[in-house]
């Protein structure tokens, strides 16, 4: 009897459960509001959008394998506005939102480095490729490191 009544109070709590799961949300019963859906076919652009009650759009127009610009947007379960915009083109694919991350900041070093190299663009070049005239390619400078000297060890250099 008692594994009768244990099993019963299993299956009560497991049905309970089922029914207060999230098929009670708001996003369960999320209706469309509006839908658009257009495609032409003599130029093949497509345009789409579509709106439910919980927040949820989403709009997009193209021509199909061309170009794509739209956006969407949603609400996170703590209630947040996402929203996207986004263009696919020859560039690929370019999203921007606010919750997107973004790339760390260029160190001050390196942007000094290639404003330099951007000023000095002789200096940058020069003795890199000695086609034709013998060497290895990487200038006068690496040459006197790169030369055994008769002593012996190719990377001594005397003084």
């Amino acid at each position: 009897m008692f594994k009768i009544q244990l099993v019963v109070l299993v299956a009560a709590v497991f049905v309970g459960a089922v029914q207060s799961a999230p098929s009670d949300s708001a996003d369960a019963h999320a209706e469309i509001r509006s839908y658009v859906n257009e495609l032409k076919q003599d130029d093949n652009s497509y345009k789409y959008q579509f709106e439910t009650s919980n927040g949820i759009a989403q709009q997009e127009q193209g021509v199909g394998g061309y170009y794509a610009s739209g956006s969407s947007q949603y609400y996170t379960p703590d209630g947040q506005l996402i929203q996207l915009t986004y263009t696919a083109d020859e560039n690929g694919f370019q999203p921007q939102g606010e919750h997107l991350p973004t790339p760390h900041p260029i160190p001050e070093a390196i942007i000094k480095s290639l404003e330099w190299n951007r000023e000095h663009p002789e200096e940058e070049n020069e003795g890199q490729y000695n086609h034709g005239h013998g060497g290895n390619g990487y200038g006068e400078q690496a040459n006197q490191f790169l030369q055994a000297p008769a002593s012996g060890l190719p990377y001594e250099k005397k003084i």
